[in-house]
């Protein structure tokens, strides 16, 4: 089913509460709406919310393969409890290794314009796989996970290599408050990585714990933080790929 690009119904989505919006997504659109999370902890709630009012809805992940090993059996944990299988897509092998052998496993350290291409190989191009299969994106992005994210809307329509989807952060008004409440009232699995002080979780190495005052997302590629003051800490999904 095509998206409708109405203006109105934009504005009636970014009315709607979570359960409404996961409700309507299955409704109209199938197998053709989608969670792609990375699991940390409002990936989470999302799930457990869809499982309530909208079971059937996909769960997609990008496996970077270079995930914590939390992040793993958190995975494991979440497909039992829900009795749902992730959908995991991965790094296209031969450019992987092509990618390796020409700057190596650990390029991310080398400059900013590589750990850009490493993230775009290992996160980018497979989300982009993703979302080929999509006409409407859940995304657990959250107006205070940092200063680039804080006039995310609720819904919008986005364009992606010239095809246009809904791109929905159900979530997106909710604080930490109202998200650790949420996994204490339902008991919603949780990363581990969270209790050691992560407040942002992607690959291992290229994400470490933070300090408190720490915008949530500083730890993200710590070591351009001196030199990058204004970054977003964006891998690409969200603003966007690039390459070298």
């Amino acid at each position: 089913m095509a998206v409708a690009t109405s203006e109105t119904l934009v504005e009636e989505l970014n009315e709607m509460t979570p359960e409404a919006l996961f409700t309507w997504a299955l409704e109209n659109h199938g197998d053709r709406a989608g969670i792609i999370t990375s699991f940390q902890d409002t990936g989470c709630v999302m799930i457990d919310i869809m499982s309530r009012v909208a079971p059937g809805i996909r769960v997609i992940t990008v496996d970077t393969l270079r995930l914590h090993e939390e992040t793993y059996r958190l995975m494991e944990q979440v497909e039992q409890r829900y009795g749902i299988t992730i959908e995991r897509f991965t790094p296209d092998p031969a450019r992987l290794r092509k990618m390796i052998a020409q700057h190596g496993e650990y390029l991310f350290f080398d400059s900013k314009a590589k750990q850009e291409y490493c993230c775009n190989l290992r996160k980018v191009e497979p989300n982009q796989r993703a979302l080929e299969t999509l006409d409407v994106w859940f995304t657990g992005l959250r107006r205070d996970h940092s200063a680039f994210r804080v006039d995310t809307p609720k819904a919008q329509i986005v364009d992606r290599k010239g095809r246009k989807l809904l791109k929905i952060a159900p979530l997106v008004d909710w604080d930490d408050d109202r998200i650790n409440a949420y996994i204490r009232e339902h008991d919603v699995p949780k990363s581990e990585l969270y209790d050691k002080g992560y407040t942002s979780i992607g690959c291992k190495i290229c994400t470490t714990p933070t300090l408190p005052g720490e915008d949530k997302r500083a730890g993200r590629w710590r070591w351009f933080n001196a030199l990058n003051a204004d970054d977003s800490k964006e891998c690409g999904i969200h603003s966007g790929g690039s390459g070298i």
